[in-house]
């Protein structure tokens, strides 16, 4: 799975407006400030804070 570099560049946290990162097995976008990852599915990102994957605790 690829994101398209351009598109990272642009996306951002829906909940803070912050930096987000790719995972490195690429299943995901991680706000660190936030601690939330947004999950991909089927090569799309899920940038719905209610879908949103809480891992400040390790999860």
């Amino acid at each position: 799975m690829a994101l398209n570099r351009e598109l990272l560049d642009i996306l951002c946290c829906p909940k803070c407006k912050g930096d987000i990162r790719l995972t490195e097995n690429e299943d995901g976008l991680v706000c660190d400030a936030c601690k939330l990852m947004y999950p991909i599915r089927e090569e799309i990102p899920v940038m719905l804070i209610d879908e949103a994957i809480d891992i400040s605790k390790g999860g």
